[in-house]
């Protein structure tokens, strides 16, 4: 299992959490500071079953200021979240073919 995981985020460490107390072995990547690539988005949203606009953070200084109202075509919003990583929503959990957002946390246990 990997999730992408912000430590300073409290719905994030919560499913980390339940992972943990759950045993299971999880690859943490702190995606601000080791963003996904293009391709790794790409994967990530298919296996999440979503568009990119539908993981974007819309409340986030940097969208309100740069991209609100915009249109863009899902590989140009995965361009921007690939160059803009704090605008991913968090956390996300990836097991084998399958991809969660853990808000709430407790989304997570589909995975299990």
């Amino acid at each position: 299992m990997k999730i992408y995981h912000n430590p300073r985020c409290r719905k994030s460490r919560e499913t980390l959490q339940i992972l943990q107390e759950k045993g299971k072995e999880i690859e943490i990547i702190e995606y601000l500071k080791t963003p996904p690539t293009f391709q790794e988005l790409k994967d990530i949203l298919m296996k999440l079953n979503k568009k990119p606009a539908e993981i974007i953070r819309k409340s986030e200084k940097v969208f309100k200021k740069k991209f609100k109202g915009m249109n863009f075509n899902d590989d140009e919003w995965v361009k921007i979240l690939e160059e803009n990583p704090i605008l991913i929503e968090r956390p996300i959990v990836v097991r084998n073919n399958k991809a969660v957002i853990g808000r709430p946390p407790e989304n997570v246990l589909e995975l299990l």
